[in-house]
């Protein structure tokens, strides 16, 4: 047997439904204070320092980056001479 139920509503009447607190004030004052910094210029805000925590560690200087661009042209190079010769 299965129940469906489909319910309409906004993210706030979900989060208050269950319990959750009202987030969205802290969030507006950390952006804002991101936007700042960054606009500042500040060090450690700079677009790649914030990206760097969700990059996998090769992926952290420009240099890894390269290698692992090549790499992928290489594999992928190399597949495409492989399936040439069949």
């Amino acid at each position: 047997m299965k129940i469906k139920f489909d319910i309409e509503a906004t993210p706030q009447e979900l989060r208050s439904f269950f319990g959750l607190p009202d987030v969205e004030p802290l969030q507006q004052e950390m952006m804002n204070i991101v936007r700042r910094n960054m606009s500042a210029g500040m060090e450690g805000f700079d677009p790649v320092a914030l990206l760097k925590p969700w990059l996998p560690p090769h992926l952290h200087s420009l240099e890894g980056l390269q290698k692992s661009f090549w790499q992928a042209f290489q594999t992928g190079d190399h597949a495409k001479k492989t399936e040439d010769e069949k």
